[in-house]
């Protein structure tokens, strides 16, 4: 001990050596806890670091069911399957990321397109007939996508070049921004192979790529949400993309639902369909329902019920904690914290499902019935001021051109690998055709001296007027409707005269500034008026080459000229697929033992060729069918109607831009959107409003003599030329007597002095119309058409002409007042709404609008003389196999001389008991009788005297129809 103790004393320490030794210590002590932080539990320190970010993403809920009134089935969900994309990689630069997302979409989209599915369209850039990027939106919705595009909240700051930015301008831009071209340092040929990407890209795959870009761009700082590249894929697609899915950085399968529609065609235009939110509809939401779950992502009701009931349809969404790094790529899904989602509420209507079908398949009948017996085998038929509008023939040269001017026939076959030899002949006289055509256009053009407008051939004429108002005007606004003057006297000269040419014209329109240059020349100094005209030229030359509604132009005029034939374009329909050559008249069409007019017209009758298809006089048709006691509508039928399956979910954007181009208009609801005058169908307004004034009384009796004319202009004629004689109003209204109810309202129009005021009377025939509310719409909760009481015309107006126009369900409206007798409901499709199980949340009942309070014996007029209509000699052809006591009203409605009149029928049955009220109408459907076949059709089966096999092949009407029958 003394010896250690002496050590010590001898042992001494300097203050640094000390503080040395305190950091020495020190220092070992930080280099084991760095040694344990980083090598002993450096990993379990990381994963804990980058877990304690979490995020919220919705899990989507599935939307409600619509149902018909009897609980059956109109549009409901399936399970499907989608296919996503994350951008979740790892890259060292922009240039590698961009070679990877580019290749992993393209390689992606291959896979799809190959198993026979097709990559979600919802971009609005798309590629035209002729190969050209352009916007298939315009206005308000143009401007929104071009700040979505380019990144902006507001429209408002978009920079000028982005406003003005044309389709082919905004893919360049896209192109630059996604690494799709790089011109400063273009990719390698090794660089492309290494990435799947093809050296050169197509502009459809081109389009595609930017599109889901375009989706990864909106969720690039929430990179835990996926977009979705194609929906309701197959188990083919599915399976050969989890075969590659270690290739296919970020890509996914996912479970989806998918939007179905039961029957769609018969409903496609009451129930509309579904599809992605909009960025103008999102904020209109969002505004509306501010706790809603509406995102960039949702689904929502883009028409019809789908569109009118979205808060009670769309679902609740669910939600999920996903742990995300700092660059938002999903690491864990936090799987307690998982909200499941709500299925959203169902909707009940009135609809009847299976009446609305029979009903549909009755119009589609009988309006091919028309067509087949209105069809003659004559090329051409000018209408002149003598024809009378219920015998305008249908040429068949003209059912021929139809299937070629409404895209039946795809004309852009004719050039394709596979073309038949029909189709190649086709297309070689086509050429012939076009080459003669626009020599002929190029002297009017460019001639030194070419004649005037009114020289010109019926022909020439057409493809000018095609020129002018077509092209120049309507589709690309080269020409501008708002800046030409139309009371200068070169424009009346051309337009009216015809006593100049179309080179003379132009050229003065350029002179006057009514040519939009900027359209045509990207030349930026001063141009005179001929040279505007010179480029204009060009221009127009350039575009008819490889515009296709010009094309058909051609096609119509080698029929005439008959350098085709209509048995090339019946052969056709089999080369393309739209007939079958299985079918019976398929060799004896080829051997010639039954010629193209019987053939077509045949086919016509079958509905293989429907009057949708054609698009001709008359193609169109509407019902409407309520339950009088009740104001419930129990069926609301369009024709045509359209496939809304193909328009829900991922959108089949070729069939949309089909449905929009067809000249049947079958977005357009012929029901609730379509006006007409109600024609004779508005005469026991016309009956109450005398009998309430007292200008008439039920004994009182008119002459007819078959002509009014008691006023200046022109005498109005009863449709009985040779008149009734002596009515009263019940024998009138049976009769339809066009002199009875001008006398009527020209009684209304007199002063104490004898003297006839237009305005008096219109003034008191405009009141009762508005007291039977048809100065209201319906109450139908679909979109629908303002009605249009008349503002003019009393005499006329008295016998539903003038300016009346109406909408098929708001005379369904006027037609249920009738049957009960003064209750004017707002007619309704909504029944109740449901929870997913079924409990009860709202029970609708139509709101009871007005009701007219006149004398019941006023009632009994109307009622005995509608009972009447159905009793005339030619209604009782019709009717006279229905075994109940029926009420009516016909109505055939003039619009243009040129065209076959509307028919128009309204009725309620049983007459004693009304249980259904409705109204029809055929557009150009030449007259009231063949509307009549339509509801005798309708009554048999719903009263259970016919089966619907049994109606569908009754033909009673085709020998009636010839014999032009007809009852006002």
């Amino acid at each position: 001990m003394k010896k250690i103790k002496k050590f010590f004393k001898k042992l001494q320490l300097k203050r640094t050596t000390i503080l040395i030794l305190i950091c020495l210590c020190f220092m070992g002590i930080l280099v084991q806890r760095i040694f344990s932080l980083q090598i002993i539990h450096g990993q379990e320190y990381v994963d804990n670091f980058s877990l304690r970010t979490t995020k919220k993403r919705s899990l989507k809920s599935t939307r409600g069911n619509i149902y018909d009134r009897n609980g059956k089935v109109l549009a409901s969900n399936e399970l499907s399957y989608s296919i996503t994309l994350e951008d979740n990689g790892t890259y060292k630069n922009n240039r590698e990321k961009n070679l990877s997302l580019n290749g992993t979409i393209y390689q992606t989209i291959r896979i799809i397109e190959e198993n026979g599915d097709r990559p979600n369209q919802e971009f609005h850039i798309v590629l035209n007939d002729m190969g050209d990027f352009v916007y298939d939106v315009s206005g308000f919705s143009l401007s929104r996508f071009k700040a979505d595009v380019y990144g902006h909240a507001l429209i408002d700051d978009l920079e000028k070049e982005e406003a003005e930015a044309s389709a082919a301008e905004m893919i360049q831009d896209l192109m630059e921004n996604y690494g799709i071209t790089n011109e400063d340092r273009p990719y390698t040929e090794e660089e492309l192979t290494q990435a799947g990407l093809p050296l050169e890209l197509s502009k459809e795959d081109l389009l595609k790529i930017i599109e889901v870009r375009y989706g990864l761009f909106t969720t690039s700082f929430r990179k835990y949400i996926p977009v979705n590249v194609a929906s309701n894929v197959s188990e083919q697609t599915v399976a050969a993309i989890l075969e590659k899915q270690d290739q296919l950085q970020g890509v996914d399968v996912a479970e989806d639902s998918i939007r179905v529609y039961s029957d769609s065609i018969y409903f496609a235009p009451l129930i509309g369909y579904t599809g992605k939110i909009s960025s103008e509809e999102l904020a209109e939401l969002q505004d509306e329902y501010p706790d809603s779950d509406y995102t960039t992502q949702s689904i929502i009701g883009k028409a019809g019920i789908e569109q009118v009931m979205e808060a009670t349809l769309q679902g609740k969404d669910g939600s999920e904690k996903v742990f995300v790094d700092n660059l938002g790529k999903v690491l864990k899904i936090d799987k307690d914290s998982i909200i499941k989602p709500v299925q959203g509420n169902d909707v009940y209507l009135t609809i009847d499902k299976e009446l609305q079908t029979i009903c549909y398949k009755i119009l589609e009948k009988q309006i091919s019935q028309i067509v087949y017996a209105n069809i003659q085998n004559i090329k051409t038929f000018e209408v002149t001021e003598d024809t009378d509008a219920s015998e305008i023939p249908i040429p068949i040269y003209n059912v021929y051109y139809a299937l070629i001017n409404n895209n039946i026939i795809d004309i852009d076959h004719f050039t394709a690998p596979d073309a038949s030899e029909t189709e190649q002949a086709l297309y070689q006289q086509f050429l012939i055709k076009q080459q003669e055509v626009f020599d002929a256009i190029s002297q009017e053009l460019t001639g030194e001296d070419p004649g005037s407008y009114g020289e010109l051939s019926d022909e020439m004429k057409g493809y000018l007027d095609y020129i002018v108002e077509e092209m120049l005007m309507n589709k690309t606004g080269i020409l501008s409707s708002t800046a030409i003057d139309k009371n200068d006297d070169m424009y009346k000269k051309y337009t009216f005269e015809e006593s100049i040419s179309l080179q003379e014209y132009l050229t003065y329109a350029a002179s006057q500034n009514w040519i939009d240059i900027s359209e045509i020349s990207d030349k930026e100094t001063y141009l005179d008026s001929k040279e505007i005209y010179q480029e204009l030229s060009v221009y127009i030359s350039d575009y008819l080459k490889n515009d296709t509604d010009f094309g058909k132009k051609l096609y119509k005029y080698i029929l005439l000229d008959e350098k085709i034939s209509g048995k090339d374009i019946c052969l056709i329909l089999y080369d393309q697929g739209i007939l079958s050559k299985e079918d019976a008249m398929y060799e004896p069409l080829v051997s010639g033992a039954i010629g193209p007019y019987d053939f077509m017209r045949q086919k016509i009758l079958n509905l293989e060729i429907t009057p949708a298809d054609l698009a001709l006089d008359p193609c169109s048709g509407s019902m409407v069918i309520t339950d009088p006691s009740t104001g419930e509508t129990l069926a609301c039928v369009s024709y045509p109607g359209y496939d809304n399956n193909r328009l829900a979910n991922n959108m089949d954007t070729d069939y949309f831009r089909q449905l929009s181009r067809d000249l049947s208009k079958p977005f357009y609801n012929k029901a609730t959107q379509e006006r007409t005058a109600p024609g004779s169908t508005f005469k026991p307004v016309t009956a109450v409003a005398g009998l309430m004034e007292g200008v008439i009384t039920d004994n009182s009796s008119i002459d007819c003599i078959g002509t009014f004319d008691k006023v200046p202009g022109p005498a109005l004629n009863c449709w009985l030329l040779s008149g009734h004689g002596p009515l009263n109003i019940r024998e009138a209204i049976k009769n339809s007597c066009n002199v009875y109810f001008s006398e009527t309202v020209y009684r209304m129009g007199l002063n104490q002095k004898g003297e006839f005021s237009d305005r008096a009377a219109l003034n008191t025939l405009v009141k009762y119309a508005n007291m039977f509310d048809l100065d209201k719409k319906s109450g139908l909760e679909i979109p629908e058409t303002a009605p249009q009481v008349t503002d003019r015309f009393p005499i006329p107006s008295s016998i539903g002409q003038g300016t009346h126009n109406y909408t098929t369900s708001q005379l369904a409206r006027y037609v249920t007042i009738l049957a009960n007798s003064g209750t004017s409901y707002n007619i309704s499709l909504l029944d109740k709404t449901t929870d997913s199980e079924g409990n009860l949340i709202e029970d609708f009942t139509p709101e009871v609008l007005s009701t007219i309070d006149i004398p019941s014996w006023i009632w009994e007029d109307v009622h005995a003389g509608m009972e009447g209509v159905i009793q005339t000699p030619g209604n009782q052809l019709v009717f006279g196999d229905i075994p109940l006591k029926l009420a009516g009203k016909t109505g055939t409605a003039q619009q243009s001389k040129a065209r076959p009149n509307h028919g128009l029928f309204i009725g309620y049955a049983p007459a004693d008991q009304p249980q259904i009220a409705f109204s029809i109408r055929i557009a150009n459907g030449y007259s009231s009788m063949n509307a009549e076949w339509i509801a005798r059709d309708m009554l048999n089966y719903y009263f259970g005297f016919k089966d619907e096999t049994e109606i569908l092949n009754d033909q009673t009407q085709i020998d009636l129809l010839t014999n032009n029958l007809r009852t006002d």
